[in-house]
């Protein structure tokens, strides 16, 4: 039977989920430079569009289609949403002939359309997450072809392998080899979001190559208040991506909630402290940036840690990114806004974590990681899972951004990202200055400010 209040708690969490989107646009937005802002904010905008229509017409049917080839792909029963309407999802609560024992939290079940909303909002945000990796520097409509075939080829695949589990969609359904197979724990889509574009975004900043002028200049965040508020409303989204991922509203995802909450805060300590260890300043940029890390470490745990768990991972993943984010000067990769350095290792970082903190004393369907008598078995799993992500995500990105720059039609003109991306793009800009000037440079933004090792400053961007 239907069941009323995960039902309504499924759509609350698909629009808060859905509000992410704009929350990255403003947070990636602030970061970039002034004559490149209205870019970064539809490059994440149009994401919203392009994989709603994608999703309906086919990408909902091969990530949770009945499995087609052996747990990597649906097969095409539901293509435009067919037999969706009046269709319950959820685990049997009874073991019967087809399905095992496997308790569904709310007893009952719900729409498969909720579900499939809820599962779009995902499918959205994370090309959205790889836009930060190559901004300043990319043609809006290269975009827009990448994100058609990227979440065609890798996204939509990968979903199935992470998310559908047997006997989810059906009594007799099959998933994908990762959640059945492998049996690796991925809450809320530590593997399937954030480590997948965070290896696109990697394989993407190879591809596009480095920004004018860069290492030495890196160009300075043009507006920081948007950057706290898109990691505000990214934080508030994160609730819906988290507890929401629990299927229903009882304790599995007050459990999450709360999990989200202290990692997260936890993060921006982290952060902070390294910050000051390293530059001797904490930076609004940085707290923001450690909330980010925080909320992407914990996404894969949330339902499987407890909330002393959830602080050491968010300290942890904190302190890591942190970290991270120089990797790219030492290897000399152009990763604009640390999509690497959050969202790559971040993911990993939480993914990997399952397998010291994970206890089955908050969620059965879990397991015991390492520090609660489990050995190093779910370890291994939980590598295993992260590692094939990754590898799969980084070549097949390598290969359909290079494709579509060799056609001329990834990377914007140097004239064009010299004088303005917003301008040459879309014929706009963010702000009128009525041929004023902000700190002396008209329509641009100021000079990067000096560091010691030229990190400081972006160290603190993600």
């Amino acid at each position: 039977m239907l069941n009323a209040g995960d039902t309504a708690w499924v759509l609350a969490s698909a629009a808060l989920v859905m509000l992410m989107t704009p929350g990255l646009a403003f947070f990636y937005g602030g970061m970039v430079r002034v004559k490149s802002v209205l870019n970064m904010l539809m490059m994440n905008f149009i994401c919203l569009a392009i994989v709603a229509v994608l999703w309906t017409l086919y990408g909902f049917t091969m990530a949770f289609g009945d499995d087609a080839f052996s747990g990597l792909l649906g097969n095409f029963s539901h293509a435009g949403m067919a037999d969706t309407w009046g269709q319950l999802v959820g685990f049997a609560t009874a073991a019967t002939d087809t399905t095992p024992e496997i308790p569904w939290p709310g007893g009952d079940g719900i729409p498969m359309l909720v579900f499939a909303m809820f599962q779009l909002m995902f499918a959205i945000i994370t090309p959205a997450l790889i836009s930060g990796a190559i901004a300043d520097r990319a043609k809006f409509w290269g975009w827009a072809l990448f994100v058609v075939v990227w979440v065609t080829i890798v996204y939509f695949p990968v979903a199935h392998w992470v998310f559908a589990f047997d006997g989810f969609m059906s009594a007799d359904a099959v998933g994908g080899w990762i959640a059945n197979e492998l049996k690796a724990l991925d809450f809320a889509g530590g593997t399937a979001v954030h480590i997948n574009a965070g290896a696109a975004g990697l394989a993407l900043a190879l591809v596009l190559g480095k920004r004018r002028g860069w290492p030495r200049d890196t160009g300075r965040p043009h507006n920081v208040p948007f950057v706290l508020l898109g990691a505000g409303l990214l934080w508030f989204g994160w609730y819906g991506f988290n507890a929401g991922s629990a299927l229903s509203a009882g304790d599995l995802a007050g459990v999450a909630f709360t999990n989200t909450t202290v990692a997260t805060a936890a993060a921006v300590l982290g952060w902070l402290i390294v910050e000051q260890l390293r530059f001797g300043k904490p930076t609004t940029l940085g707290a923001a940036s450690g909330a980010i890390a925080g909320l992407v470490a914990i996404t894969p745990a949330a339902g499987f840690v407890t909330p002393l768990g959830s602080i050491a991972i968010g300290v942890i993943a904190g302190a890591v990114c942190a970290l991270a984010v120089s990797l790219k000067y030492k290897l000399g990769f152009d990763d604009s806004l640390d999509v690497v350095g959050v969202h790559l290792v971040g993911g990993l970082v939480g993914t990997l974590l399952i397998g010291f903190f994970g206890t089955t004393s908050v969620n059965s369907l879990g397991a015991d990681g390492l520090f609660y008598g489990g050995g190093f078995t779910q370890l291994g799993k939980q590598a295993a899972a992260a590692g094939v992500v990754l590898v799969y995500s980084f070549v097949l990105t390598f290969i359909i951004g290079g494709i579509i720059k060799v056609a001329g039609g990834f990377r914007v003109s140097k004239e064009d990202e010299v004088s303005g991306i917003d301008e040459a793009q879309h014929a706009e800009s963010a702000y009128d200055f009525v041929g004023g000037s902000i700190g002396g440079h008209s329509g641009s933004s100021p000079a990067p400010l000096p560091s010691k090792d030229g990190a400081a400053l972006e160290g603190s961007k993600a």
